[in-house]
């Protein structure tokens, strides 16, 4: 059977292999950047002054920044890797490695290890499905209009959540 898909193979496929490879390191680049971006933030920043930028922040709490730095202090640098895969944590978790002074370069490997994994999750579905996407899109189309309807109604709550604490005040 090997040798039979061996002969029979042809460059397309080794293309879609290249493709998906590319796709994977440009995913993996652009993760990388965004991370180092916020990860710089929290480094030259430092706590003190991370905190007063925070304050400014419409719809922004220092709470949210202290339970993200308390989120790493438990946790550590494994929080850098697996915070890659969780979503709204992906982007957070940069800062307060920035602030506690995580070595650059284990926060470069650990994000890029992390990114990697979360993206070929991706990357390897579209290459399995291949052709057959077609037979997928009419329920990724209902999920992808769930998914939008409830990150807007999360949005909503967040936002008159935090404009009633701030009235509050």
């Amino acid at each position: 059977m090997n040798l039979a898909h061996t002969l029979t193979q042809s460059p397309k496929d080794e293309l879609h292999g290249l493709a998906g490879l590319s796709l994977q390191l440009m995913e993996m680049l652009g993760s990388l950047v965004g991370a180092l971006l916020l990860y710089l933030a929290g480094r030259a920043f430092g706590r003190q002054r991370m905190y007063a930028v925070v304050e400014r922040l419409p719809l922004v709490n220092t709470f949210d920044l202290r339970r993200g730095e308390e989120w790493f202090a438990r946790h550590g640098e494994k929080s850098v890797l697996l915070g890659r895969m969780v979503p709204l944590v992906r982007s957070v978790i940069s800062v307060p490695a920035g602030v506690e002074a995580m070595p650059v370069g284990r926060f470069v490997v650990l994000t890029a290890l992390g990114s990697a994994l979360w993206n070929s999750i991706f990357v390897l579905a579209g290459y399995l499905l291949g052709e057959n996407w077609g037979v997928v899109e009419p329920y990724a189309d209902v999920l992808q209009k769930l998914v939008i309807v409830a990150v807007v109604a999360a949005v909503a709550v967040f936002v008159v959540r935090r404009v009633r604490s701030i009235r509050a005040r």
